[in-house]
């Protein structure tokens, strides 16, 4: 064989193993928040590298601003999941400018509008609708594993089973409780189980960052130092002054307090923190 030949065989070789390799390399998604992250790496699997850009349960949403590191993880992905309706304004704005990316915009996915309480994963609806959606997606970029999204996407329906389980039995027993919060952050999780939230004026001024009126003010105090509240759900993640008071108030006159967080905390998946912010409703419904 001449050498010329040989070195066109070397080449003709190296090129389809490098075809290979990026048909096989995985499919990068950028996720907003650790929880759609998540999700997504549930559903994708080993043929899927997924980020997230806020993962950390210690830092204020609210208050993030993106950085060039952020801006360049978008470079690469796929597919974007962001939460939509003013949570992640950010993220729209940085992904203004890459038409090509599949963008999952959740809230207007599952038919959410401005104005809506934006904390739309703490309904389990949610994202049962956004785990199709990532299926779907991955299925039409990379149709030679479709099957695998398939059987990871009801392996994860199914894991949700025990949470609605969990749901269905704590309404079916304290449908009707009275409660109140410092923010919103769990309305989608009340509402399923059929609790009476007070005080939502309050909760939506915080949330805004705006001052809540002295009457709202009167009103949530009153219901702490009369007991008229099985407990408060309190926000650990975003928290001010007036919050920590509060706080302060409900533990002075025996109020149980909840903890919530708006960021899935590390280490663990979707489901696991659910179940977990679950346990803490019922361990002070059950006291």
């Amino acid at each position: 064989m001449s050498l010329s030949r040989l070195v066109s065989g070397v080449f003709a070789l190296s090129v389809c193993l490098v075809s290979s390799y990026a048909l096989a390399a995985p499919i990068h998604i950028v996720a907003a928040e650790n929880f759609y992250a998540d999700v997504a790496k549930q559903v994708g699997g080993d043929h899927v590298e997924v980020s997230s850009i806020i993962s950390n349960p210690d830092v204020n949403p609210h208050l993030f601003e993106v950085s060039p590191k952020v801006a360049r993880s978008i470079s690469d992905a796929k597919i974007a999941i962001y939460s939509g309706i003013g949570y992640d304004d950010w993220m729209a704005k940085l992904l203004a400018g890459h038409d090509k990316l599949v963008k999952i915009d959740v809230a207007s996915m599952t038919g959410h509008e401005d104005g809506d309480n934006p904390h739309i994963w703490y309904d389990p609806h949610t994202m049962l609708l956004l785990s199709l959606a990532i299926k779907q997606e991955l299925s039409q970029l990379d149709p030679a594993h479709k099957a695998a999204y398939q059987h990871n996407w009801q392996a994860f329906v199914k894991s949700m089973h025990p949470i609605w389980k969990r749901i269905d039995t704590l309404r079916q027993k304290y449908a009707g409780t009275e409660v109140t919060a410092t923010e919103p952050v769990f309305g989608y999780m009340f509402a399923e189980l059929g609790f009476k939230v007070r005080n939502l004026g309050f909760q939506m001024a915080v949330m805004n960052d705006t001052d809540p009126s002295a009457s709202q003010i009167k009103a949530l105090h009153n219901d702490l130092t009369e007991h008229k509240v099985a407990f408060l759900l309190y926000n650990n993640q975003v928290t001010d002054p007036m919050t920590d008071q509060l706080k302060a108030l409900a533990e002075k006159h025996k109020v149980a307090i909840v903890g919530a967080t708006e960021t899935m905390p590390k280490g663990t998946h979707y489901q696991n923190w659910i179940n977990q912010e679950l346990t803490g409703v019922q361990n002070v419904l059950e006291k």
